[in-house]
């Protein structure tokens, strides 16, 4: 950075993404996905959102994609629809220089896969503990079954 006539640092690149360069910011896409990863959770579409907050489903879209930033207040008021603290749109979120290794970038994908997230929500959605463990042992055979044969 090198100082103006005014005293000011002024950037001796241009930027890596943001306004202009059709590369959303990191973490606006980073809060995208986490604001689409609780709307799925809670089994709710883009336009049951969109309504809740005043906005078109496309408007959700761009918000969910990085494409668009959210502000303060409507990411606030977000967290209130979604039932969840502002800080959890921020959950996971790594330093700029932080390089995900590929097994982890592989794992956080799965992980934000629409099935899984569904899944998940299923999941969760049955009432009786010891139905919910029947139903985890019989995935973990059938995936024993799937490695055993590779």
């Amino acid at each position: 950075m090198k100082k103006s006539s005014k005293g000011l640092e002024e950037p001796n690149s241009t930027p890596r993404y943001g306004r202009g360069t059709g590369v959303p910011n990191p973490i606006d896409v980073h809060v995208g996905a986490r604001i689409r990863m609780r709307r799925l959770l809670l089994g709710m579409n883009q336009e049951t959102l969109a309504n809740a907050l005043g906005l078109t489903f496309q408007q959700v879209q761009k918000y969910e994609g990085g494409a668009n930033r959210v502000s303060a207040s409507r990411l606030s008021a977000m967290a209130d629809i979604l039932g969840v603290p502002i800080s959890y749109f921020f959950g996971d979120l790594r330093p700029d220089n932080a390089e995900l290794s590929p097994e982890d970038r592989q794992w956080r994908e799965y992980l934000q896969r629409p099935e899984t997230i569904e899944f998940i929500r299923l999941y969760y959605a049955i009432p009786d503990p010891k139905v919910r463990r029947q139903f985890l042992d019989m995935a973990k055979t059938v995936a024993e079954s799937f490695e055993a044969k590779a």
